[in-house]
């Protein structure tokens, strides 16, 4: 007692059942969830209709949970049906069975080819999967799993959830779940048995009745009858007997026969081996009872030419070899070298000296101060080393990457006009601006909006064509090096044409076309420069062919700087103070203004440089007509200018100061045609500029004069009485010079030279990436080139939205390089589709119907093929497309089983040979799929629907079962 009385021996311990422990957390989480997915009560809906499995439309929801710190995953699937209120549905009865319950026993969906593994085998439309996260663990033990079904049958009865809800267990490749759904009254029970092999015993439909009537131990007798659904999958693989449909090469041509080889201009298409690996035929018997058909070990009678429902799928091989895909991929892996086209083609003597003797800037340097050599530099190994490395490159030099038949085809290609004497062509031919003679693309062909989607280049333009031969080089002419050889070749006949005033052949007349990509520009700017200093040449033959009075208009040249110190605040904008402009019409405007000259005496105030009068207008300040004066073209410019031009204007700053500067340089072509004007129109004023050039900044107005009649005077607007305004300050700047002397605002000469050396120091990467909107366009319309013939909805598709992304990525100034190998992937896809359209054709032997009808049927049947995962065949092996597989099989199993017997058997006849080899090889797989509606588990139950699904193949045995039980009288 006096040990019980210690207040220090007694222990107090307090167990809290309050708290909600880890697993009750776990449930509680699992009910939250069907709650916010309002999975809680009686599901209604109308039975799925046939192949709504395959077709509809399937949703998937997930969220993460916990069970203390391990993962899962809870996804929720279902069919997207229309509401069964807008159906006109009723209510269900209170005791309905779920939805889950009743697609059991529905003969709808039996054997979708494209659907979840659950819906496959327990042919729910419905359910709930709980799987262990991503990085988590599988639940292998028998006591986990356990646990976690009781938390789903405790969740389930808790919210009155009828949505089945399963279990992943096992390792993720076995596809193993277990779960459960209940209803008012009834609960079904989802098992999975899944092993290797087939055990002998079950290799057959006995066998696993045998396994379907024990396990749902009904104890009615006789038992009610079981509804069999049957299934076999041949696998044909071998096709040595049908045709490879790509076209042979062409030995005579200049591509030496390579398998797809075409000439200049064309890219190749096709597939360099057979994209189809296998055809999948599944022949199912729908519906059948136990009584009607036998198949056990000794006897079946499942003859698959017998089977009512023939169907077919495809499958493509893995990443077929296609001409077109490899082609553009070899193009763009170029986008990836970093070395420059000396780099490739070898060093001269000067640049092999060093790397430390090409810095121009250290010159003075290296000659005045001593430089140590080193030691490892006097070593017999390094110079043999340098030795060996200065004759290997001058090996490289001497062996040109493209020999001289291919380099002249090539540049006779790219420049059609070199056929002829350059001289005469540079007048007739070369001012074609393309093969066809077009100026501008038809605005309403499919070739027109592509290149502007994809900013590349016109299917007939020099750049086009460039593109394919850079291309084609690369493929089948010796790769980098060649695409380097033929680079430099270009550029030398790029100079060749600026220095012989030879207009480039395939380009568009005119400035630059923004909508091009940047090579494009480039040359078109070098064409113009081409343009301006022919048209100079022109005038100064003209000018010198008239004489001493050319003199005399050229003697105000000499004085040219003088004249114009004044304004050298405008004029210092040009880099080129003593170069003239010489326009091409001033030829007819000198000898108008000499005519003139002798008619009356000189005077300093003369016209000079007018184009045409204005209308009826006349000057202001004079009756004289206002003459529209001769002006220079505004300087064409390419994208990269412009943006170069922006950064300058927008360095200037927001100061008044930066702002006075940026208008004065946007302002030299202004500045240019009011000396222009100002030349055609002695004694002008700014308001008769104006009234010319800007004609809304010019408000005329009714008023009254003393005498009281209405007049009408004008005046400049208010933006151009604000103080400081550059038009006025320009017009005080500028002096009466007509265009022909005044500076170039476009220097022909140095624009040529910076587009000459921008193309010399161009790299492979850096070509291939001017060119690849041009090869992409090339691509596609390759594409729909082969696609029209075998019209493929799916192509066409897909075409659409290749071309988007595409445009896309190609209009960004620096394109993500794996997403354009993503679109290059994807264009091989495609051309796989039309390869396999055009495999299946010659399979099926579409050209050779015997009868229109058929042909029709088989070319029905071929385009479904490529659309649809499994195709119907109409007739089963009966219809004409079931009579050639027939065939196909048949080949092959010869073909399989006779080939090393040749010559034993060829003493046997045909009809021997028939008996000894079956049409058919063993099935790949077997689908067999029982049902029935029994009371379970007491003879007094509900009579509930019972399935099992099976899998029968070489290295899998699968028996899915979904086994109902009443649960309120057992």
């Amino acid at each position: 007692m006096a040990a019980d009385s210690d207040p220090e021996s007694e222990v107090f311990e307090i167990t809290d059942f309050t708290t909600a422990s880890e697993w009750e957390r776990f449930i509680s989480r699992v009910e939250e969830v069907l709650n916010d997915w309002k999975l809680i009560g009686c599901r209604v809906g109308k039975p799925p209709e046939k192949g709504e499995y395959t077709s509809g439309i399937w949703e998937e929801t997930s969220l993460e949970i916990n069970f203390a710190d391990f993962k899962f995953s809870i996804t929720h699937h279902c069919l997207k049906q229309e509401s069964a209120e807008s159906e006109g549905v009723d209510e269900p009865e209170e005791d309905a069975y779920p939805l889950a319950m009743q697609d059991l026993l529905c003969m709808n969906n039996d054997f979708p080819p494209r659907a979840h593994c659950l819906v496959r085998w327990f042919g729910m439309r419905e359910f709930v999967v709980i799987s262990p996260g991503a990085n988590c663990e599988a639940i292998v033990s028998e006591s986990k799993c356990n646990l976690l079904l009781s938390s789903v049958s405790i969740a389930l009865a808790n919210t009155g959830c009828h949505v089945p809800l399963f279990v992943q267990i096992q390792q993720k490749w076995r596809r193993m779940f277990a779960g459960e759904c209940q209803g008012p009254g009834v609960r079904s029970d989802f098992e999975i048995v899944h092993l290797r092999k087939v055990p002998s015993q079950y290799n057959h439909l006995s066998g696993l009745l045998d396994i379907f009537k024990n396990k749902i131990g009904c104890p009615l007798m006789p038992l009610p009858p079981i509804n069999i659904a049957i299934r076999f999958t041949y696998v044909l693989q071998d096709w040595q007997q049908c045709s490879w449909p790509q076209q042979p090469p062409d030995f005579d041509a200049l591509l030496t026969g390579e398998v797809g080889g075409v000439e200049f201009g064309k890219l190749p298409f096709g597939a360099c081996e057979d994209p189809i690996s296998e055809l999948h035929l599944a022949t199912t018997w729908p519906n059948l009872t136990e009584g009607i058909v036998v198949d056990n070990d000794v006897y079946s009678d499942l003859d698959p030419l017998q089977a009512p429902h023939w169907s077919v799928r495809v499958r493509k091989a893995d990443n077929p070899q296609c001409l077109l895909g490899e082609f553009l991929m070899e193009f763009f892996k170029l986008c990836c070298r970093k070395e420059t086209t000396e780099e490739i083609l070898g060093r001269n003597s000067v640049e092999e000296e060093g790397k430390e003797n090409s810095d121009i800037t250290q010159a003075l340097s290296k000659l005045t101060e001593p430089a140590a050599v080193p030691i490892h530099k006097l070593s017999v190994s390094n110079m043999v080393h340098s030795a060996r490395k200065r004759i290997r490159r001058h090996k490289r030099v001497e062996e040109s990457p493209l020999n001289n038949d291919v380099l002249n085809s090539i540049l006779l290609y790219l420049f059609p006009d070199a056929a002829s004497d350059k001289s005469d062509s540079s007048d007739v031919k070369s001012t074609q601006p393309s093969p066809g003679g077009k100026t501008e693309p038809d605005k309403d062909s499919e070739d027109y909006h592509l290149y502007n989607q994809l900013k590349s280049a016109s299917c007939d333009s020099l750049t086009y064509r460039l593109a394919l031969c850079i291309c084609m080089v690369n493929f089948h002419h010796g790769g980098v090096r060649a695409v380097a050889h033929l680079w430099q070749e270009f550029v030398l006949e790029m100079r060749y044409r600026w220095e012989n005033n030879c207009l480039i052949y395939g380009l568009a007349s005119g400035p630059p076309d923004l909508r091009c990509c940047l090579l494009h520009q480039k040359l078109q700017m070098l064409n113009c420069c081409i343009e301006r200093k022919r048209a100079r040449d022109e005038g100064r033959k003209n000018a010198t062919s008239d004489g001493s009075r050319d003199k005399s208009r050229l003697a105000p040249e000499s004085a040219g700087p003088a004249e114009v110190s004044p304004g050298k605040s405008w004029d210092s904008w040009s880099d080129s103070e003593e170069e003239f402009f010489e326009c091409l019409s001033d030829t007819d405007e000198m000898k108008d203004a000499d005519t003139e000259n002798e008619k009356k005496p000189a005077n300093k105030s003369k016209a000079e440089g007018r184009l045409q009068p204005h209308g009826k207008i006349t000057l202001l300040n004079s009756q004289e007509p206002l003459y529209i004066p001769v002006t220079q073209e505004p300087a064409p410019m390419t994208e990269d200018l412009l943006e170069e031009q922006s950064e300058v204007l927008a360095k200037l700053g927001t100061s008044a100061e930066g702002a006075h500067l940026r208008a004065r340089m946007q302002s030299a072509c202004l500045l240019s045609d009011m000396e222009s004007f100002k030349a055609a129109n002695p004694g002008c004023s700014l308001e008769d500029f104006v009234r010319w050039y800007s004609p809304r900044d010019y408000v005329e107005e009714e008023v009254s004069d003393e005498t009281g009649q209405t007049v009408i005077r004008g005046d400049l607007s208010a933006r151009m009485k604000i103080p400081g305004n550059m038009w006025v300050e320009a017009w005080e700047t500028a002096k009466a010079t007509p265009a022909r002397r005044q500076k170039r605002l476009f220097d022909d000469t140095k624009e040529a030279e910076k587009v000459l050396h921008y193309l010399s120091v161009q790299k492979a990467s850096d070509l291939t990436r001017h060119l690849l909107p041009c090869v992409l366009h090339a691509a596609l319309l390759k594409i729909k080139e082969e696609e029209s013939t075998e019209d493929i909805p799916s192509v066409r598709k897909a075409l659409q939205n290749l071309t988007s992304h595409a445009s896309k990525l190609l209009r960004h100034p620096s394109p993500d390089f794996k997403k354009l190998e993503e679109v290059i992937n994807q264009m091989s896809a495609v051309e796989a589709v039309v390869a396999i359209a055009r495999s299946l054709k010659a399979k099926f032997g579409i050209t050779k119907g015997e009868r229109e009808e058929d042909g029709d049927e088989l070319e029905r049947f071929v385009s479904c093929l490529l659309e649809e995962p499994e195709v119907c065949v109409v007739g089963a092996g009966r219809g004409p497309a079931g009579s050639i597989i027939h065939k196909l099989f048949v080949s092959s199993q010869r073909a399989a089983l006779l080939a090393p017997m040749e010559e034993e058997t060829g003493r046997l006849g045909g009809t021997d040979d028939r008996k000894a080899v079956p049409d058919f090889p063993p099935p790949a797989g077997r689908e067999i799929l029982l049902r029935t509606c029994v009371p379970r588990p007491a003879p007094f139950s509900k009579a509930l629907p019972q399935r099992l699904f099976c899998v029968l193949m070489r290295d899998e045995f699968r028996l899915a079962g979904a086994f109902s039980s009443d649960t309120s009288f057992f």
